[in-house]
């Protein structure tokens, strides 16, 4: 038996869908569904008609094909783990079927990472990072206009730094970073450049040679070692040559993790500066703290900070104390994905000496710009009302004006890109819908009748697609489908039951009317006489008859 073509199941890959069967079906419920649609598509049924024989082969063989996945354990395993792309994984007719689905996902990286290794000489990875330091105290610390000889505040740059650098994988196991960096400040400056190769040693340590020079010779040697399940440890040193003579360092931590999400780290610094640097982590999918203690010379400090995940919004807050022998700071502030690979953020930290201090980062793929913009040498009230109402109300315009209009726009022509070079396979998928609905009509007329005979559930308008409203007197047949006899075929004993976290493309007689956009469905079904209705998004579950779907006076009860 062939199995579907790629492009058939970019739009038709649910195999539990294609069964109308939940992902915790068992094996005799997949099954019962297989024999129950095999009475509708099975191309004896279809004989006198070579057109119908042919549309119910094709019909056949997509069930049957999801049935065999499903019923075999190693592969529904397989596929429950990674999807049906991996079930034609080269290479995994040398997995042993007893493995568990952890073992399989696995054995499918490391499947992944020979394909991986192929293509290794011909990527590199570059990085980056420009720092511009911004002196704008004048604005809320400046003289007299008379004293000063000016009207307007002074602005300029105190001092800016790039650095830039690429890594370039030479082997499976060795990667080479070649990497450079200017600074400025004040009219003096100065450079260096480094190179640096990384080899893995085994799977649970790493070292990393590392040459630069700028400032002095300096050669530094890095390692990585897995201790345990639960620890790890780095170790870093590094031999500076100085005009006043070798100047050695050594730096080491120890991270134990305690639980799921609780980390602690050891640090020590020996060299100059030298310290002691205890931290417990607090992570979630959604929220991280931070405590973390300093013992050394010349600084010591205290640190707490807490940001907070916003998953949805593809955001995060963040609030920050530390005060130690330097003085004290707190700081606060949020960053926001603004594109699929920016993110836009901006803190603002208020402390003593240092004063009021505006931070604005922007990070574009590997790319980092950071702007520190001093406000304040004292804590200005002013500064610090400025400082974090016109970031929030600058970005809020930039969003509506700009990034707004341009993401709308991408997403337009990236669905607009999407039709164009699907629009055979959607024809397709278009033209099997149809030949699903044809096939299964004296199913649909017979599930009706009986029904209608004993006042059960009877479908009298099912729409599947990109609604304006739940009206559906008027359909955009570019956006939406009808689907009722579809749906009615899937009513069983008065009842209608389809599993979420599937799409509806992929029932039977469904495709896909606007790809890349949001769906739903609406019915509107009869049930003991009276009418009822409801819309149910892509993904969510279909449960029907229900009281809250009853329509009164042309509106839900």
């Amino acid at each position: 038996m062939a199995a579907p073509s790629d492009d058939d199941r970019q739009f038709s890959s649910d195999l539990y869908a294609r069964l109308q069967v939940s992902k915790e079906a068992t094996p005799e419920e997949i099954n019962n569904a297989f024999r129950r649609l095999s009475k509708i598509y099975h191309p004896d049924k279809h004989s006198i008609d070579p057109q119908r024989k042919e549309q119910a082969e094709m019909m056949f063989n997509k069930i049957k094909y999801s049935h065999e996945v499903l019923m075999d354990p190693h592969k529904r395993a397989i596929y429950d783990t990674l999807g049906l792309k991996a079930i034609e994984t080269d290479g995994w007719e040398v997995v042993p079927r007893t493995k568990t689905p952890s073992e399989i996902r696995e054995e499918y990286e490391r499947l992944a990472q020979e394909r991986e290794e192929r293509r290794l000489n011909q990527r590199t990875n570059p990085r980056g990072n420009i720092n511009i330091g911004i002196d704008a105290t004048d604005v809320f610390d400046r003289y007299e206009a008379d004293d000063y000889g000016s009207m307007f505040p002074t602005v300029e740059i105190r001092n800016m730094s790039i650095a830039q650098s690429v890594e370039c994988p030479l082997t499976s196991k060795d990667t080479a970073t070649l990497g450079g960096s200017l600074h400025t400040q004040n009219g003096t400056g100065g450079g260096s450049m480094s190179a640096a190769v990384r080899r893995i040693i085994s799977e649970k340590s790493w070292a990393e040679l590392e040459v630069s020079g700028g400032s002095g010779p300096a050669v530094h040697l890095k390692g990585f070692r897995t201790l345990h399940k639960r620890m790890f440890g780095t170790m870093a040193g590094m031999l500076q040559f100085t005009p006043h003579g070798l100047r050695p360092s050594l730096q080491s931590m120890v991270a134990v993790t305690l639980d799921k999400n609780f980390q602690g780290r050891l640090t020590w610094n020996v060299g100059h500066p030298s310290s002691m640097n205890t931290s417990v982590v607090w992570e979630n999918p959604s929220h991280r703290a931070v405590c973390a203690v300093q013992l050394g010379v010349p600084s010591s400090f205290i640190s707490c900070s807490y940001s907070k995940k916003f998953l949805e919004e593809d955001a995060r807050l963040k609030v920050a104390l530390k005060f130690g022998t330097f003085g004290a700071i707190v700081e606060y502030g949020g960053e926001k994905k603004i594109t699929q690979f920016s993110v836009l953020g901006a803190s603002l930290v208020i402390g003593v000496p240092t004063g009021v201090l505006l931070k604005i980062k922007l990070n574009r793929g590997n790319q980092s710009f950071m702007v520190p913009i001093h406000l304040s040498e004292e804590i200005s009230p002013s500064a610090i009302l400025y400082g974090t109402i016109v970031p929030l109300a600058a970005f809020y315009i930039i969003k509506k004006l700009i990034i707004t209009p341009i993401l709308d726009q991408e997403k337009e022509r990236d669905i607009e890109r999407k039709k164009e070079m699907n629009a055979e396979i959607i024809r397709e998928r278009r033209k099997e819908a149809e030949a699903a609905r044809e096939l299964m009509k004296e199913t649909t007329d017979r599930i009706r009748t009986t029904e209608e005979q004993k006042k059960g559930l009877v479908v009298v308008k099912a729409i599947y697609g990109k609604l304006v409203s739940s009206d559906s007197s008027d359909i955009d047949d570019s956006q939406c489908i009808d689907v009722t006899d579809p749906i009615q075929a899937c009513v069983n004993g008065s009842k209608l039951v389809l599993p979420a976290e599937q799409s509806k493309s992929g029932l039977p007689g469904f495709y896909d009317p606007c790809l890349g956009e949001e769906k739903v469905l609406y019915i509107r079904y009869k049930f003991r006489e009276q009418l009822h209705h409801v819309t149910i998004g892509d993904m969510e579950e279909i449960r029907c008859p229900l009281a809250r779907h009853v329509m009164t006076n042309g509106s839900v009860s």
